[in-house]
């Protein structure tokens, strides 16, 4: 499902042409999303962070400073505030067609650094 149709509190569209759209996420502690989709993205970090990314059984907590982006291979999450401050964050959602990216049930869950 789409982040902004399955969570419209936390997700609002800033930015959107034919190529990419730009997501802007925000949170408190103890927030949790419902399970939503991000097509293969780039995650720019507005604030220092920490939570908890669930998909089909398995889960990973992600600390995030403030300051950087980290590629978001295409995959299916929810995602829980499990730290002491807000999250803010940005999505550049890729638009073009999924280029070998793997998606969670057999490839990645989570952000990748640099």
């Amino acid at each position: 499902m789409d982040p902004v149709k399955a969570n419209p509190q936390n997700y609002r569209v800033v930015f959107e042409n034919d190529r990419v759209r730009v997501l802007e996420y925000t949170d408190t502690p103890g927030h949790s999303t419902i399970e939503h989709h991000h097509p293969d993205s780039v995650m720019i970090t507005a604030s220092t962070f920490r939570r908890r990314l669930s998909s089909n059984g398995h889960s990973i907590d992600v600390d995030m400073p403030a300051g950087v982006a980290r590629w978001l291979p295409s995959q299916d999450h929810s995602g829980e505030n499990i730290g002491e401050t807000d999250t803010h964050a940005f999505f550049v959602e890729l638009k073009e067609p999924d280029r070998g990216s793997t998606r969670v049930n057999g490839g990645s869950l989570g952000p990748e650094g640099p």
